[in-house]
């Protein structure tokens, strides 16, 4: 436990740890806007590239993100029946089958993106996606009941993968609390679902549970043998829908100044294909998403033109005197060769010409690889993530050794001038980053400050990172 004092440059006192864990929230207030605001966003994935492979992949990572000019990155931490971190919730539902996160691979992106003053959201990829055809995993195997069929018994849906009925309370229960504990776990900007929370196929709510609810509310009538009959394709949205309110309502209550984002498929496709119509969530009210950042990964420019075009204009046709949520365009860049940087620039141009958000490139990997260079000479002038001011995230501050002055067994750091607010202690131990305290520190506001922390020896680097979860306990101001 690291042995903590918070001294007061301008008053002279010291404050003992157990005072400095103390309020925080003020910091947001005086904070510059005066930087452009425009989302520059990318998924990071451990599916088909190394961005996360390793600690030290993480840190390089981060730091090139940051260095292009991006402002926000969406973390993936729910996988194929598992999360990157540990999970209570997990073990709770699966017990001895449970998967073991031995590397908390959530903190460790969290930090080096905070290192690197990128917003960080927590990205749920899979949410009712169980597992792949092929993969056999423990909540495939504990849960059996919770999985969608179609008419003919099979489990796999038309895209190769197993899902979880939206209509399950239990299903629910189990992917809301998932998100809260990560929500209560990590300094978090936001979370965000994308075109996993929908009905998988239209041809899939044939089993067990899902024929029992419909002939409850439908006078003891099974569903229609036919999966496109209207009122049995409206019913399958209702629930989707109904779980979608659920999920913003609970963690508004938990963090109202979250960001609460979805990355849908396009519209009129999703609607199509995976039951929601998701531009009339637009005008929700009382459940309010902040942030819709539609996939439109057209590999020509085109292509995608004429998609985001279609995009805006049904998101605008919902709300009304209602402040809308933020639109980002998802574009295309995985450098694969279907894509060109021609197609994504032109594309990045043209939202700014219309207006919105900003955009979410698709994935790091092209980001990071094949556009690298086109991007950094794009990005000329930083900006920031439009739902949060200019310092925000300000990146970590190094704390200095001080040669002998802790106690035998110890090392002495300290950081002169530490401003307002609250932070978090991070230590490295040769190998990555991590929290060493849980509990924040608070200059409560007195002016600058100096942090003196006597720690175990084998950290070889300190830094401390502003912490904002109480910040995020209040709603959020709208930023210019």
């Amino acid at each position: 436990m690291a042995v903590l004092s918070l001294l007061s440059r301008a008053a002279g006192w010291v404050l003992p740890a157990a005072l400095a864990i103390a309020a925080a929230g003020c910091a947001v207030t005086g904070l510059r806007a005066d930087v452009r605001a425009e989302l520059r966003g990318t998924w990071i994935t451990t599916t088909a590239n190394t961005a996360v492979a390793t600690p030290r992949d993480t840190a390089g990572t981060m730091q090139q993100l940051k260095s292009l000019g991006l402002n926000t990155v969406y973390l993936e931490v729910w996988k194929n029946g598992a999360t990157h971190h540990p999970s209570d919730v997990l073990q709770r539902v699966l017990g001895a089958g449970a998967p073991v996160s031995g590397r908390d691979l959530t903190e460790e992106m969290l930090i080096e993106a905070q290192r690197n003053a990128l917003v960080a959201v927590a990205w749920f990829e899979y949410g009712f996606m169980a597992a792949h055809a092929s993969s056999m995993n423990a909540l495939r195997r504990a849960k059996p009941e919770w999985l969608l069929r179609d008419i003919d018994g099979r489990e796999t849906a038309p895209d190769g993968f197993v899902w979880m009925n939206p209509a399950h309370p239990e299903v629910r229960r189990f992917l809301i609390d998932l998100v809260l504990e990560a929500v209560d776990r990590y300094d978090l900007d936001g979370i965000q679902w994308d075109d996993r929370l929908a009905w998988p196929s239209v041809t899939m709510g044939y089993d067990e549970f899902t024929r029992r609810a419909f002939a409850r509310e439908h006078a003891g009538q099974d569903p229609p043998r036919d999966p496109r009959e209207p009122a049995w394709v409206r019913w399958r949205a209702g629930q989707v829908e109904s779980f979608a309110r659920q999920l913003v309502a609970e963690v508004r209550a938990r963090r109202p100044g979250l960001v609460i984002s979805l990355s849908p498929a396009v519209h009129p496709w999703s609607r199509e294909h995976h039951l929601i119509d998701w531009p009339r969530w637009a005008a929700w009210r009382g459940a309010q998403w902040d942030e819709f950042v539609p996939q439109a990964y057209r590999s020509t420019f085109p292509e995608f033109d004429a998609t985001w075009r279609v995009q805006r204009g049904q998101v605008g046709d919902q709300t009304g005197d209602l402040a809308p949520p933020l639109l980002v365009a998802g574009i295309r860049a995985t450098g694969d060769g279907r894509d060109t940087w021609d197609s994504v620039r032109d594309s990045i141009q043209l939202t700014r010409t219309l207006g919105g958000g900003g955009h979410a490139l698709w994935f790091s990997r092209g980001v990071l690889g094949a556009y690298a260079g086109d991007l950094g000479t794009l990005y000329t002038m930083p900006a920031r993530n439009p739902h949060f001011p200019s310092a925000w995230r300000p990146g970590s501050r190094p704390l200095h050794r001080a040669a002998g002055l802790a106690p035998a067994g110890q090392a002495r750091w300290v950081l002169h001038d530490v401003p307002p607010g609250t932070h978090r202690l991070i230590g490295h131990d040769g190998e990555r980053w991590s929290f060493i305290d849980r509990a924040p520190i608070s200059s409560r506001g007195v002016g600058m400050a100096q942090v003196i922390v006597d720690l175990p020896p084998h950290f070889r680097d300190v830094e401390i990172l502003v912490d904002r979860r109480e910040d995020l306990r209040r709603p959020r101001r709208t930023q210019p």
